[in-house]
């Protein structure tokens, strides 16, 4: 049976993937929020999982407001870079797995989650900068990923609780496919940031790392804090992290903390990371 060995959070700032495909990861703004992701590379290099489930937001790339799905899943055989407005990033087009992500979308859809199916979509740096800053610019991403794409954008989003309690979901239809492959689940977005109005740029990192805490030790603290709290402490922007809670309801409780980082500034958000691994 597939088994769910790893769970990633990242940030995922488009300014980190413009840095990279124009090749400014050596400069001294950017230097040490790419060398905080060096034991993480080296880290997934040696989990080699067979595949990736990679929760994200689509910043209208590939949905608009006519069509707003809570929880999305790409089914597809392939997802294509998105054109942003500036054109697709040069990187590989992510290979899907059709195969656990129907099974996924079935499981998931009879436990009781409305999950969209969608077999044609192309995915943006919501999805795509989480991979260049954990596998760097392979010619073609080490495995298959299946794109699971929130609604953080249109009010009303999901709440953490909702998020987590699909993180289990998740986690049982993974445990109940019959091919023996070994599964991690990134948590993507955030954290502390505001991208319009009087509080444009807004950094809180009291709140960053108090939830970096509860996320890793007490996830059902975390899974409480409701919208507002994201908005008012850490911007309109911080709504983004309850997709984590995604990642985190599929791991243990007691999930062992591999590695943490956290670097202001990237543009304008604070850059939040966690690597979780389960024990058994």
């Amino acid at each position: 049976m597939a088994k769910l060995v790893a769970g990633v959070a990242v940030s995922h700032v488009p300014a980190i993937g413009a840095a990279i495909d124009n090749g400014k990861t050596g400069e001294d703004y950017w230097k040490p929020l790419f060398k905080g992701f060096e034991p993480s590379k080296k880290w997934i290099a040696e989990l080699n999982p067979d595949v990736i489930i990679l929760v994200y937001n689509d910043h209208a790339s590939a949905f608009s407001l006519e069509i707003i799905p809570t929880f999305a899943i790409g089914c597809a055989d392939s997802f294509a870079p998105a054109d942003e407005g500036w054109g697709a990033r040069p990187v590989p087009v992510v290979k899907g797995h059709p195969e656990l992500a129907w099974h996924i979308a079935q499981s998931t859809i009879l436990d009781e989650f409305d999950m969209t199916i969608v077999n044609k979509m192309d995915v943006d740096h919501g999805l795509t900068v989480p991979l260049s800053l954990m596998y760097g610019q392979p010619t073609a991403w080490p495995c298959p990923v299946i794109p699971l794409a929130v609604n953080v954008v249109q009010y009303p989003p999901p709440t953490g609780h909702r998020c987590y309690m699909l993180g289990k979901a998740i986690r049982r239809a993974v445990e109940s496919f019959d091919k023996p492959l070994r599964v991690a689940i990134f948590g993507t977005g955030g954290m502390s940031h505001q991208l319009q109005g009087p509080r444009a740029g807004l950094i809180n990192s009291k709140f960053d790392n108090a939830f970096l805490d509860k996320f890793s030790r007490d996830p059902e603290a975390a899974v409480k804090i409701p919208h507002i709290e994201y908005v008012r402490e850490a911007g309109s922007e911080a709504i983004e992290l309850v997709m984590w809670l995604i990642m985190r309801g599929a791991m243990d409780e007691k999930a062992k903390e591999i590695y943490r980082f956290y670097h202001v500034p990237a543009s304008n958000t604070a850059v939040g990371h966690l690597i979780l691994e389960n024990v058994a």
